[in-house]
């Protein structure tokens, strides 16, 4: 969706996911909630957010996880 790839909630390993208090709004998605990512003691600020209430238009990517700076996916 716009570029970004949403990932199932049952495909994250939330271990490594820490909630933050920041938050941002998309006019046709709704409010999205930002992690920041720890791995081996190192922190990436803001980098997955989820549409825990996604407005209709975006229904099909409530709580999935999307990523950005700098992050890879792997198996």
């Amino acid at each position: 969706m716009e570029g970004n790839v949403y990932f199932p909630p049952k495909a994250i390993r939330w271990e490594y996911f820490r909630t933050i208090d920041k938050t941002s709004v998309c006019p046709w998605k709704g409010a999205a909630s930002y992690y920041t990512i720890v791995v081996a003691g190192k922190e990436n600020e803001a980098a997955a957010w989820t549409y825990h209430e996604p407005k209709e238009a975006a229904r099909q990517i409530k709580d999935h996880l999307a990523f950005w700076k700098g992050v890879t996916v792997e198996e």
